[in-house]
């Protein structure tokens, strides 16, 4: 990392990788998300949940190898060790396309709901573009340095879903990927035009916090037995402090893009 990167992830809470994903990785991306929104077809989306006015795709590790390739990218980890620490595992890994002409926005957000606690932050996403981020196409919008500010949208403004004055459009071309500091406050943009805008979100947390989207229930005993031991350490599936956690209560609160 550099030290600009450094200060943009402290001051801002986020910073963009342009073009991160090779042309032809990018394709790749996108034909095995197509073809799994054909396969799934109205299911699309059920192990994590719907939602009006966009496609949604869940449980990604599980469902194809370029997926497994991206949770674990060298250069994307050391960005989010950064914002979490060294002790973190994927939470949940989804896709989410907003749907052309769809006018409603998401409302000012963190994500599980999470606040920043004793030991600091605890959630991080990462928006990998699979389509240009645009002023026009429902970008996310964030709000700078309020990852500092330790309390929620929902329970600070009168209207989450309005604009806020000093939010921000993340606008940057396909193949980019944001690292953002998910205690900030964001949320996704009304899709105005006549073309979906996709975008996957590998979504990772502190260790000593639920996963959103438990892995070692939901990936199927084939996919847990070809994981090498980094995957199986991202994703927390021989730590019993992790069963322990999932026991307990899920993370599943809040939104994804």
């Amino acid at each position: 990392m550099t030290a600009t990167e450094h200060a943009a992830l402290d001051s801002s809470g986020y910073l963009v990788l342009e073009r991160f994903l090779a042309p032809e990785m990018l394709e790749q991306v996108r034909a095995r998300v197509e073809e799994l929104h054909e396969q799934e077809g109205e299911n699309a989306g059920a192990e994590f949940r719907k939602e009006p006015g966009s496609r949604r795709l869940a449980n990604l590790v599980d469902k194809g190898e370029i997926f497994e390739r991206l949770i674990a990218m060298p250069e994307i980890l050391e960005r989010v060790r950064y914002v979490l620490g060294e002790n973190f595992k994927l939470s949940s890994f989804n896709a989410r396309s907003a749907d052309p002409h769809s006018n409603e926005p998401q409302p000012l957000h963190c994500d599980a709901g999470a606040l920043p606690d004793e030991r600091g932050y605890w959630v991080c996403n990462t928006i990998w573009l699979l389509d240009d981020f645009t002023s026009e196409n429902g970008a996310t919008r964030v709000v700078p340095g309020s990852q500092n500010w330790k309390r929620l949208p929902q329970e600070t403004l009168a209207d989450p879903l309005a604009p806020h004055p000093e939010e921000r459009l993340l606008l940057a071309p396909a193949g980019s990927v944001i690292v953002m500091n998910t205690h900030a406050w964001h949320g996704g943009t009304a899709n105005r035009t006549a073309q979906p805008r996709r975008a996957l979100h590998t979504f990772y947390c502190r260790s000593d916090k639920p996963q959103q989207q438990y892995q070692k229930r939901l990936l199927r005993p084939e996919t847990q037995a070809r994981l090498s031991p980094q995957l199986r350490r991202l994703l927390a599936l021989d730590d019993p402090r992790n069963d322990e956690l999932s026991a307990q209560g899920s993370g599943a609160s809040g939104f994804l893009k």
